[in-house]
Protein backbone atom coordinates (compact mmCIF):
# COMPACT_ATOMS: atom_id res chain seq x y z
CA UNK A 1 0.00 0.00 0.00
CA UNK A 2 1.73 3.12 -1.29
CA UNK A 3 1.64 5.91 2.15
CA UNK A 4 2.30 9.65 1.79
CA UNK A 5 3.26 10.62 5.59
CA UNK A 6 4.86 12.96 7.59
CA UNK A 7 5.25 15.06 10.29
CA UNK A 8 7.48 17.77 12.67
CA UNK A 9 7.74 19.28 15.87
CA UNK A 10 9.42 21.91 17.92
CA UNK A 11 8.71 23.55 20.91
CA UNK A 12 5.56 23.24 22.42
CA UNK A 13 5.73 19.83 23.55
CA UNK A 14 2.46 19.42 26.66
CA UNK A 15 -0.11 22.17 25.26
CA UNK A 16 -3.35 19.78 25.69
CA UNK A 17 -5.72 20.55 23.14
CA UNK A 18 -9.40 19.19 24.20
CA UNK A 19 -11.84 17.74 21.62
CA UNK A 20 -15.40 18.65 22.64
CA UNK A 21 -18.12 17.30 24.25
CA UNK A 22 -18.93 14.07 25.86
CA UNK A 23 -18.16 11.85 28.56
CA UNK A 24 -14.09 11.99 29.33
CA UNK A 25 -12.22 9.25 30.00
CA UNK A 26 -8.56 9.35 29.68
CA UNK A 27 -5.36 6.89 28.83
CA UNK A 28 -7.21 4.91 26.10
CA UNK A 29 -5.27 3.90 22.73
CA UNK A 30 -8.11 1.50 21.72
CA UNK A 31 -11.25 2.25 20.06
CA UNK A 32 -14.75 1.45 20.61
CA UNK A 33 -15.88 -0.94 18.05
CA UNK A 34 -17.81 0.57 15.09
CA UNK A 35 -20.97 2.17 14.86
CA UNK A 36 -23.32 -0.61 13.33
CA UNK A 37 -25.53 0.20 10.11
CA UNK A 38 -22.86 3.62 9.82
CA UNK A 39 -24.98 5.65 6.89
CA UNK A 40 -23.43 6.06 3.56
CA UNK A 41 -22.93 9.88 4.99
CA UNK A 42 -21.27 11.80 7.61
CA UNK A 43 -22.56 11.02 11.19
CA UNK A 44 -20.77 11.41 15.14
CA UNK A 45 -18.25 8.85 15.62
CA UNK A 46 -18.15 6.64 18.31
CA UNK A 47 -15.69 9.25 20.14
CA UNK A 48 -13.07 11.85 19.58
CA UNK A 49 -9.72 12.31 20.67
CA UNK A 50 -7.56 15.32 22.52
CA UNK A 51 -4.53 16.21 20.99
CA UNK A 52 -0.98 17.60 22.18
CA UNK A 53 0.98 20.24 20.22
CA UNK A 54 4.33 18.79 19.67
CA UNK A 55 5.50 22.06 17.73
CA UNK A 56 5.68 24.35 15.13
CA UNK A 57 8.59 24.87 12.03
CA UNK A 58 9.34 27.30 8.81
CA UNK A 59 9.85 24.92 6.05
CA UNK A 60 10.48 27.34 3.25
CA UNK A 61 7.83 30.08 2.62
CA UNK A 62 5.51 27.63 4.80
CA UNK A 63 4.18 27.61 8.20
CA UNK A 64 3.53 23.76 9.58
CA UNK A 65 1.94 22.80 13.16
CA UNK A 66 2.75 19.32 14.32
CA UNK A 67 0.43 17.29 16.85
CA UNK A 68 -0.07 13.94 18.15
CA UNK A 69 -2.59 12.18 19.73
CA UNK A 70 -3.40 8.25 20.67
CA UNK A 71 -2.80 6.02 17.22
CA UNK A 72 -6.70 5.87 15.26
CA UNK A 73 -8.01 3.86 12.84
CA UNK A 74 -8.37 5.53 9.96
CA UNK A 75 -9.33 4.56 6.40
CA UNK A 76 -7.54 5.32 3.21
CA UNK A 77 -9.12 5.70 -0.48
CA UNK A 78 -8.50 4.39 -4.13
CA UNK A 79 -11.16 5.97 -6.68
CA UNK A 80 -14.61 4.93 -4.56
CA UNK A 81 -12.98 2.33 -2.18
CA UNK A 82 -12.13 3.04 1.35
CA UNK A 83 -10.14 0.36 2.96
CA UNK A 84 -9.45 0.63 7.02
CA UNK A 85 -6.16 0.71 8.73
CA UNK A 86 -5.92 -0.60 12.49
CA UNK A 87 -3.70 0.18 15.09
CA UNK A 88 -1.03 -2.03 15.53
CA UNK A 89 0.25 -2.94 18.78
CA UNK A 90 3.30 -1.46 18.05
CA UNK A 91 1.96 2.32 17.26
CA UNK A 92 2.61 4.75 19.83
CA UNK A 93 1.14 7.94 18.54
CA UNK A 94 -0.58 9.20 15.35
CA UNK A 95 1.55 12.14 14.16
CA UNK A 96 -0.35 14.96 12.29
CA UNK A 97 0.83 17.67 10.49
CA UNK A 98 -1.10 20.66 8.72
CA UNK A 99 0.58 23.14 6.52
CA UNK A 100 -0.51 27.08 6.18
CA UNK A 101 0.42 30.38 4.87
CA UNK A 102 1.78 32.19 7.22
CA UNK A 103 0.40 35.57 5.34
CA UNK A 104 -3.23 34.53 5.12
CA UNK A 105 -3.37 32.05 7.24
CA UNK A 106 -4.81 29.50 5.17
CA UNK A 107 -4.53 26.06 5.65
CA UNK A 108 -3.06 24.64 2.44
CA UNK A 109 -4.00 21.18 0.85
CA UNK A 110 -0.51 19.90 -0.65
CA UNK A 111 -1.24 17.40 -3.23
CA UNK A 112 2.22 16.58 -3.82
CA UNK A 113 2.52 15.97 -0.28
CA UNK A 114 5.04 15.73 2.50
CA UNK A 115 7.82 13.27 3.99
CA UNK A 116 9.44 13.06 7.41
CA UNK A 117 12.32 11.18 8.73
CA UNK A 118 12.34 10.35 12.40
CA UNK A 119 15.67 10.36 13.86
CA UNK A 120 16.71 9.26 17.71
CA UNK A 121 20.30 9.80 18.72
CA UNK A 122 21.51 9.29 15.03
CA UNK A 123 19.31 6.25 14.24
CA UNK A 124 16.67 6.47 11.84
CA UNK A 125 13.16 5.27 13.74
CA UNK A 126 10.82 5.88 10.79
CA UNK A 127 10.90 7.28 7.01
CA UNK A 128 7.96 7.71 5.37
CA UNK A 129 5.28 9.66 3.65
CA UNK A 130 1.92 11.04 5.55
CA UNK A 131 -1.73 10.57 4.40
CA UNK A 132 -3.65 13.52 3.43
CA UNK A 133 -6.27 13.48 5.80
CA UNK A 134 -9.60 14.77 6.81
CA UNK A 135 -11.53 14.42 10.43
CA UNK A 136 -14.27 15.77 11.56
CA UNK A 137 -12.30 17.36 15.02
CA UNK A 138 -8.62 18.34 13.10
CA UNK A 139 -9.87 19.24 9.78
CA UNK A 140 -7.39 18.63 6.92
CA UNK A 141 -4.29 17.15 7.91
CA UNK A 142 -1.49 14.98 6.63
CA UNK A 143 -1.23 11.84 9.68
CA UNK A 144 -0.20 8.28 10.12
CA UNK A 145 0.43 6.47 13.27
CA UNK A 146 3.81 6.49 13.95
CA UNK A 147 6.05 3.34 16.71
CA UNK A 148 8.56 5.51 18.43
CA UNK A 149 11.14 3.78 20.56
CA UNK A 150 9.86 5.12 23.88
CA UNK A 151 10.37 8.41 26.00
CA UNK A 152 12.96 10.54 24.14
CA UNK A 153 13.78 13.47 22.21
CA UNK A 154 12.96 12.82 18.51
CA UNK A 155 14.53 14.61 15.37
CA UNK A 156 11.83 15.36 12.66
CA UNK A 157 12.95 16.32 9.55
CA UNK A 158 10.07 17.54 7.29
CA UNK A 159 9.93 18.22 3.54
CA UNK A 160 6.71 19.60 2.22
CA UNK A 161 6.63 19.27 -1.71
CA UNK A 162 5.92 22.15 -3.84
CA UNK A 163 2.47 22.97 -4.68
CA UNK A 164 1.26 21.91 -8.14
CA UNK A 165 -2.63 23.38 -7.28
CA UNK A 166 -3.07 26.60 -8.72
CA UNK A 167 -2.81 29.78 -6.93
CA UNK A 168 -4.43 33.05 -7.05
CA UNK A 169 -4.85 36.58 -5.76
CA UNK A 170 -2.15 36.90 -2.57
CA UNK A 171 -1.47 33.25 -2.99
CA UNK A 172 0.03 33.83 -7.04
CA UNK A 173 3.43 32.88 -7.50
CA UNK A 174 4.04 31.39 -4.82
CA UNK A 175 4.86 27.47 -2.69
CA UNK A 176 6.62 26.87 -5.96
CA UNK A 177 9.79 25.60 -3.74
CA UNK A 178 10.14 22.39 -1.40
CA UNK A 179 10.38 23.55 2.20
CA UNK A 180 12.25 21.68 4.69
CA UNK A 181 12.80 22.04 8.78
CA UNK A 182 14.55 19.41 11.50
CA UNK A 183 12.79 20.04 14.89
CA UNK A 184 12.93 18.29 17.42
CA UNK A 185 9.65 16.36 19.72
CA UNK A 186 10.23 15.56 23.31
CA UNK A 187 8.11 12.73 23.50
CA UNK A 188 6.71 11.17 26.58
CA UNK A 189 3.84 8.03 26.78
CA UNK A 190 3.15 9.50 30.41
CA UNK A 191 1.76 13.17 28.72
CA UNK A 192 0.03 10.98 25.54
CA UNK A 193 -1.84 8.89 28.38
CA UNK A 194 -3.26 12.50 29.41
CA UNK A 195 -5.19 13.77 26.49
CA UNK A 196 -8.62 13.20 26.65
CA UNK A 197 -11.00 10.70 24.94
CA UNK A 198 -14.49 11.18 24.87
CA UNK A 199 -17.28 8.67 23.98
CA UNK A 200 -20.17 9.28 22.81
CA UNK A 201 -22.48 6.21 23.47
CA UNK A 202 -26.19 8.18 23.00
CA UNK A 203 -25.28 9.71 20.15
CA UNK A 204 -22.88 7.83 17.62
CA UNK A 205 -23.97 7.06 14.50
CA UNK A 206 -26.09 10.13 14.23
CA UNK A 207 -26.13 12.27 11.13
CA UNK A 208 -23.79 15.08 12.83
CA UNK A 209 -20.42 15.97 13.48
CA UNK A 210 -18.02 16.86 15.98
CA UNK A 211 -17.18 20.37 16.43
CA UNK A 212 -13.85 21.34 15.06
CA UNK A 213 -10.94 21.97 17.53
CA UNK A 214 -9.64 25.44 18.63
CA UNK A 215 -6.02 26.21 17.95
CA UNK A 216 -4.70 28.99 18.98
CA UNK A 217 -2.03 28.62 17.59
CA UNK A 218 -2.62 26.61 14.31
CA UNK A 219 -5.81 27.80 11.76
CA UNK A 220 -8.56 25.93 11.07
CA UNK A 221 -9.13 24.17 7.86
CA UNK A 222 -12.23 25.82 6.99
CA UNK A 223 -13.67 27.24 3.55
CA UNK A 224 -15.67 30.34 3.45
CA UNK A 225 -19.78 30.25 3.92
CA UNK A 226 -21.47 30.04 1.25
CA UNK A 227 -22.44 33.45 1.59
CA UNK A 228 -18.89 34.80 1.77
CA UNK A 229 -17.88 33.50 -1.26
CA UNK A 230 -16.82 36.26 -3.85
CA UNK A 231 -18.68 36.39 -7.10
CA UNK A 232 -22.02 35.79 -7.97
CA UNK A 233 -23.26 32.19 -6.15
CA UNK A 234 -24.67 30.14 -8.70
CA UNK A 235 -26.34 27.49 -6.52
CA UNK A 236 -25.52 24.82 -3.80
CA UNK A 237 -25.84 20.81 -4.21
CA UNK A 238 -25.04 18.24 -2.46
CA UNK A 239 -24.09 15.01 -3.43
CA UNK A 240 -22.29 11.45 -1.17
CA UNK A 241 -22.84 13.99 1.04
CA UNK A 242 -20.54 16.39 0.42
CA UNK A 243 -21.79 20.29 -0.09
CA UNK A 244 -20.68 21.79 -3.64
CA UNK A 245 -21.08 25.88 -3.93
CA UNK A 246 -20.71 27.36 -6.88
CA UNK A 247 -20.08 30.84 -7.68
CA UNK A 248 -18.69 33.27 -10.79
CA UNK A 249 -16.30 35.90 -10.85
CA UNK A 250 -15.92 38.09 -13.73
CA UNK A 251 -13.51 41.74 -11.98
CA UNK A 252 -10.81 39.59 -9.94
CA UNK A 253 -7.42 40.95 -10.06
CA UNK A 254 -6.40 37.56 -11.96
CA UNK A 255 -8.53 38.02 -14.88
CA UNK A 256 -7.98 39.49 -18.30
CA UNK A 257 -10.48 41.33 -20.15
CA UNK A 258 -13.40 39.34 -21.60
CA UNK A 259 -12.24 36.58 -18.80
CA UNK A 260 -14.62 35.34 -16.37
CA UNK A 261 -13.68 32.69 -13.17
CA UNK A 262 -16.18 29.22 -12.32
CA UNK A 263 -15.70 28.34 -8.82
CA UNK A 264 -16.30 25.29 -7.50
CA UNK A 265 -16.19 25.23 -3.59
CA UNK A 266 -16.36 21.52 -2.06
CA UNK A 267 -16.78 20.71 1.70
CA UNK A 268 -18.15 18.76 4.22
CA UNK A 269 -21.72 19.35 5.83
CA UNK A 270 -21.26 20.42 9.28
CA UNK A 271 -17.81 22.01 9.69
CA UNK A 272 -17.04 23.35 5.67
CA UNK A 273 -14.23 21.62 6.09
CA UNK A 274 -12.31 21.58 2.56
CA UNK A 275 -12.80 18.54 0.30
CA UNK A 276 -9.48 18.13 -1.72
CA UNK A 277 -8.07 15.69 -4.44
CA UNK A 278 -10.77 15.52 -6.58
CA UNK A 279 -11.13 14.98 -10.14
CA UNK A 280 -14.10 17.42 -11.70
CA UNK A 281 -15.35 18.59 -15.05
CA UNK A 282 -17.56 21.58 -15.63
CA UNK A 283 -19.38 22.84 -18.38
CA UNK A 284 -20.36 26.35 -19.26
CA UNK A 285 -23.30 27.34 -21.64
CA UNK A 286 -23.59 31.15 -22.44
CA UNK A 287 -26.37 32.88 -24.85
CA UNK A 288 -27.36 29.70 -26.35
CA UNK A 289 -23.63 27.99 -26.70
CA UNK A 290 -21.07 26.23 -24.63
CA UNK A 291 -17.94 28.22 -24.10
CA UNK A 292 -16.30 25.93 -21.70
CA UNK A 293 -16.24 22.31 -21.55
CA UNK A 294 -13.20 20.85 -19.70
CA UNK A 295 -11.58 19.33 -15.95
CA UNK A 296 -11.66 21.98 -13.56
CA UNK A 297 -8.37 22.61 -11.77
CA UNK A 298 -7.67 22.32 -7.93
CA UNK A 299 -6.77 26.26 -6.73
CA UNK A 300 -6.07 27.79 -3.45
CA UNK A 301 -7.28 31.92 -3.18
CA UNK A 302 -7.27 33.28 0.20
CA UNK A 303 -11.04 34.28 -0.71
CA UNK A 304 -12.25 31.38 -2.37
CA UNK A 305 -10.00 29.21 -0.01
CA UNK A 306 -9.17 25.72 -1.63
CA UNK A 307 -11.70 25.26 -4.77
CA UNK A 308 -11.66 23.62 -8.53
CA UNK A 309 -11.89 26.22 -11.02
CA UNK A 310 -11.66 27.17 -14.76
CA UNK A 311 -11.01 31.04 -16.59
CA UNK A 312 -13.77 31.11 -19.27
CA UNK A 313 -13.89 33.41 -21.65
CA UNK A 314 -16.84 35.20 -22.48
CA UNK A 315 -18.84 37.85 -20.07
CA UNK A 316 -22.38 36.50 -19.61
CA UNK A 317 -23.03 37.39 -16.18
CA UNK A 318 -25.15 34.26 -14.94
CA UNK A 319 -24.47 31.25 -17.10
CA UNK A 320 -26.06 27.51 -17.29
CA UNK A 321 -23.16 25.28 -15.46
CA UNK A 322 -22.59 21.97 -15.31
CA UNK A 323 -20.51 20.34 -13.01
CA UNK A 324 -19.74 15.84 -12.90
CA UNK A 325 -17.21 14.91 -10.11
CA UNK A 326 -14.85 12.39 -11.81
CA UNK A 327 -13.28 10.91 -8.68
CA UNK A 328 -14.40 11.57 -5.16
CA UNK A 329 -11.79 13.33 -2.60
CA UNK A 330 -8.77 10.64 -2.70
CA UNK A 331 -7.78 11.47 0.68
CA UNK A 332 -8.09 8.99 3.88
CA UNK A 333 -11.08 9.92 6.85
CA UNK A 334 -10.66 9.74 10.39
CA UNK A 335 -14.34 7.52 11.55
CA UNK A 336 -17.56 9.58 10.81
CA UNK A 337 -16.47 10.53 7.04
CA UNK A 338 -15.27 7.12 6.07
CA UNK A 339 -18.77 6.46 4.24
CA UNK A 340 -19.23 9.84 2.44
CA UNK A 341 -18.35 11.27 -0.13
CA UNK A 342 -17.43 8.09 -1.94
CA UNK A 343 -19.88 8.49 -4.96
CA UNK A 344 -19.59 10.70 -8.20
CA UNK A 345 -22.38 13.10 -8.44
CA UNK A 346 -23.14 15.44 -11.40
CA UNK A 347 -24.92 18.63 -10.60
CA UNK A 348 -26.39 21.81 -12.89
CA UNK A 349 -27.18 25.42 -12.64
CA UNK A 350 -29.20 27.45 -14.37
CA UNK A 351 -28.28 31.06 -14.82
CA UNK A 352 -30.26 34.06 -15.04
Amino acid sequence: MNRRQFLASAGLAGTTILAGCGSLSSQSTRAPPLVENRPDATYRPTHAEGMGMAGMAQAGEYMVGLSYSFPHRFWTVTGTTAEKVDIRSKDSVHLMATVWDPETEMVLPVSAGLSITVERDGETVADKSPWPMISQNMGFHYGDNYALDGDGVYQLSVRVNGMGERRLGALEGRFNEAGEATVEFDFAQGTRDQLSFEEFPDAQGERAAVDLMNMDMVPTSQVPEVSALPGTVLGTDKGSDGVYAVTWLQDAAFLADGESYLAVSARTPYNRVPLPMMSLDGTVDADGETVFQDALTAAVHPEIGYHYGAIVETTAQEPSVGVEIVAPPQVSRHEGYETAFLTTPSFSFSGG
